[in-house]
């Protein structure tokens, strides 16, 4: 019987029925009250949790709460936004108990560094410190989106590349580490993604379990004034669950579609009596298969934390991040020649059985914060990345067989085999101080500091390659086929060239999807090329507060050295150096009603160093972009729910796409325009009912190349219209107390892929617009909970992205996820 089948005759009527017969076993006892501020106003929204289990609940609008409860002695916590938790210790004895609870408001100092963890379980995230700082979003002069790890596991989600469905102006760019942020590419090849605010990589094949996240952040637009070198689109910044001064204990286990296995444990707590040390630890483990022929992924997670307090003005922070990976690599689905989308079934992959990939990635750093006076600190933080790829695949040549007379046969599609082993390492310093002074009625929040970064691929890494067709005499290959030189190559019975890798038919493919026999065909060996780069950069920043304005007045020189034939006789050096400014004001017009605009500059060196990619060529110009932007930021519901909207024009000169008809080959093109609108909104529109919505709508444009045929459309991968919807709502009272049902709407309007030249502008392939329907069911019973997500509800075929005709990247048919969590 099929796993879908499964889940909806046998496991959804045991998810429901499991709830009556665990409440059955148990006498129902209840705490109940009301929470209200000093004024004795309600504060509906407040959250209530009982420590070392699920129990939790929400304040009503008129501040009142009733939580289903068990025996004993029980810690219950009582928090709201803006206000200082309120924590009591009841015994329980088979009696209901009432608790009226008045929260007194903070004005707590913001921290400087994130080094500890957050204690709210919701999806609203009301600062950031993504800019050096803490800052409220609501008074950071760009557009933020972001997902909270409490968003991410209601969703089900593993990946950051399904994280960012929930983002305006973002989507997949391909199944890899490989985004389109406002129309531009943003990928884990180049280290222009952050984790805990510091530059790193990502393997880019295959993304990493997102278990061991706090929130998945975007900040839009050029950040080069912050991170130096960065995408025009915007800098997605991962950070990390840190250690809490409570304990908290987790583990889940969950069963899915595609054979899928998972188990995640999160550990957290005081590692001493006096709570001067903290720790954390999160692993995740993952087995799975795929829709996707011959795919598969099996995933270890090794994450700990731990958090040095010697005194209330240091607090010292150590993270790792380890992860393993085996699979294949999936280069996508190929279809015919006829450029039919649906030529071929969605599943085709043009591996064979002894494909593998092989990923070890670690991400280890140490952070310092220390409070010289109390408006002055300083901040300190070291990060290593270390990347190893062992890699044997069967790919497409991204081109289909010719004949004797050159022209394609659109049944065959021509292949390559690579075998690649090749390491990468990635340093970070970051050193600054926090200034917070006050002359007159200006108060400043200033940041002045020193960046260090540098990558190196190291000497030894080395790639086989067997491509192009054989030889007249069969004891070697040439790279491609010249019908003039038809004499040169080895001819079939039919005088078509004989491939030197055999082309994969598309007409039955099971035949070339088998093991393949690589020993007779024709390898080339190369270096990988080793590589150096290192940037020095200095910055200063200061935030100043006038009454209701606030002006953010930023700049950055940045000095780049890259090593051209880096290890050879024949090494040099090459610099570029930028300065770029940061400009930006907000200003509130009422306590709930934030205005801004900013005028932010960005670069990127585009070197043999930052590419990643031994093939690309180069070195090219660096990537210069700049960026204007208006928004409003706003807040309701006692300041439970936001609303975001901006309007932004981006312009981009420099960017490289792939050359058509070469492997790998990149090249360089001219300006490039992004603008449009776009809205967020998250938070809780009852204390019981979570939300979070996006709409965008980008036009994105190639303005200069030289391809006369791309001129004028719309950039790769970017969607003019998207929108997202996902809505949790939980009864909290009644018989259906501690059940959840959530539900959610995607949708990616018709985007085009990468232009071909061999193709005229009429055969351009466009991937057609979808609207993917998701839902779950939760159920909350002491330290258990139980969760049924169910996505891509009507089977929708579509397809996430792709780079041409031999690459596309479908999105999942139908699938399920039963997931039983414990908490203790």
């Amino acid at each position: 019987m099929h796993l879908t089948s499964i889940f909806r005759s046998i496991l959804l009527p045991i998810l429901l029925v499991i709830p009556t017969f665990l409440h059955a076993q148990q006498t129902v006892v209840y705490v109940e009250g009301y929470i209200k501020d000093q004024e004795g106003k309600p504060l509906p929204g407040s959250s209530v949790t009982v420590d070392g289990t699920s129990f939790s609940t929400s304040t009503n609008n008129k501040g009142y709460y009733r939580l289903r409860i068990q025996n004993g002695k029980l810690t219950i916590r009582y928090t709201f936004i803006g206000f200082k938790e309120s924590v009591r210790t009841i015994t329980v004895q088979n009696n209901s108990v009432e608790e009226n609870i008045t929260l007194e408001s903070r004005s707590d100092a913001l921290q400087q560094v994130e080094i500890t963890g957050r204690k709210e379980k919701t999806y609203k995230t009301t600062s950031t410190f993504i800019g050096k700082n803490e800052n409220q979003l609501k008074d950071v002069p760009q557009s933020v989106s972001y997902a909270s790890k409490e968003l991410i596991a209601d969703q089900g989600l593993m990946r950051v590349g399904d994280v960012v469905k929930n983002f305006s102006g973002v989507n997949q760019f391909s199944v890899y580490d490989d985004l389109t942020i406002r129309g531009f590419r943003v990928n884990g090849q180049t280290n222009t993604q952050l984790l805990n605010g510091m530059r790193t990589s990502t393997g880019f094949w295959k993304q990493s379990l997102a278990n061991y996240l706090e929130r998945v952040e975007i900040l839009k637009g050029p950040s080069s004034a912050l991170f130096g070198n960065a995408s025009p689109g915007g800098v997605l910044n991962r950070v990390t669950k840190k250690p809490l001064d409570e304990s908290r204990k987790s583990v889940s286990f969950a069963l899915g579609s595609f054979n899928t296995l998972r188990a995640l444990g999160d550990f957290t707590g005081p590692a001493t009596k006096d709570s001067s040390l903290l720790y954390r630890v999160n692993v995740g483990y993952e087995n799975a298969e795929s829709f996707r022929d011959l795919m598969f992924d099996k995933n270890i997670v090794i994450a700990p934390s731990l958090t040095f307090i010697p005194s209330d003005r240091t607090r010292i922070n150590f993270d790792l991040v380890y992860t393993d990976s085996r699979s294949r690599l999936d280069r996508g689905q190929p279809i015919f020649g006829s450029f039919d989308l649906n030529s071929t079934p969605q599943s085709l992959s043009l591996n064979t059985t002894n494909d593998y990939l092989n990923e070890i990635t670690y991400n280890a750093s140490v952070s310092l914060n220390h409070k010289i006076s109390n408006n002055l600190s300083l901040n300190a933080s070291y990060m290593k990345t270390g990347y190893s790829e062992d890699l044997n695949e069967h790919r497409t040549s991204n081109s289909y067989a010719l004949d004797g007379n050159g022209a394609p046969i659109n049944n065959l599609a021509g292949m390559i085999v690579q075998i690649r082993q090749r390491k990468r390492f990635i340093d970070n310093f970051s050193g600054y101080l926090n200034y917070t002074p006050k002359t007159g009625i200006i108060e400043h929040k200033i940041v002045a500091g020193l960046d260090y970064g540098s990558e190196k691929t190291p000497v030894g890494g080395s790639q086989l390659t067997a491509s192009g067709y054989r030889n007249a005499a069969n004891n070697g290959s040439i790279a491609s086929y010249v019908v003039a030189n038809k004499s040169r190559y080895l001819l079939d019975a039919a005088g078509n060239p004989v491939p030197n890798v055999p082309h994969f038919n598309l007409s039955d493919p099971i035949s070339s999807q088998r093991m393949q026999d690589d020993s007779k065909d024709f390898f080339t060996q190369s270096t990988v090329a080793p590589a150096y780069y290192y940037l020095n950069a200095g910055y200063v920043q200061d935030q100043l507060k006038i009454g209701a304005l606030q002006v953010l007045l930023g700049i950055r020189y940045e000095y780049y050295t890259d090593y051209s034939n880096y290890k050879t006789t024949t090494e040099s050096k090459t610099h570029s150096e930028a300065w770029l400014p940061r400009l930006g004001a907000v200003y509130t017009i009422i306590p709930n009603i934030n205005v801004y605009g900013s005028y932010v500059k960005g670069y990127n060196p585009q070197t043999s160093a930052t590419i990643a990619n031994p093939n690309a060529g180069g070195p090219f110009d660096p990537l210069k972009s700049s960026m204007i932007e208006f928004g409003t930021k706003t807040s309701w519901f006692r300041d439970q729910l936001t609303v975001t909207a901006a309007v932004y024009k981006i312009k981009q000169t420099g960017a490289l796409y792939n050359t058509p008809g070469v492997t790998d080959v990149l090249r360089q093109i001219g300006d490039e325009k992004s603008q449009g609108f776009e809205m967020d909104v998250i938070g809780k529109i009852m204390p019981n009912w979570n939300v979070i919505a996006s709409y965008s709508y980008n036009t994105a444009k190639i303005l200069d190349s030289g391809i006369p045929g791309e001129i004028g459309i719309q950039k790769p991968n970017t969607p003019k219209n998207s929108a997202n919807l996902w809505s949790r709502y939980s009864f909290i009272k009644g018989s259906l107390q501690g059940f959840g049902v959530g539900f959610g709407i995607n949708y990616i309007d018709k985007r085009n892929l990468l232009y071909d030249a061999k193709f005229s502008p009429d055969n351009q392939l466009t991937l057609p617009s979808y609207t993917l329907f998701n839902a779950a069911l939760f159920y909350n019973i002491g330290k258990l909970q139980l969760q049924l997500n169910a996505n891509n509800i009507g089977n929708k075929k579509h397809w996430i992205g792709g780079y041409d005709y031999l690459r596309l990247f479908p999105g999942q048919p139908e699938n399920y996820m039963l997931t039983l969590g414990y908490s203790f």
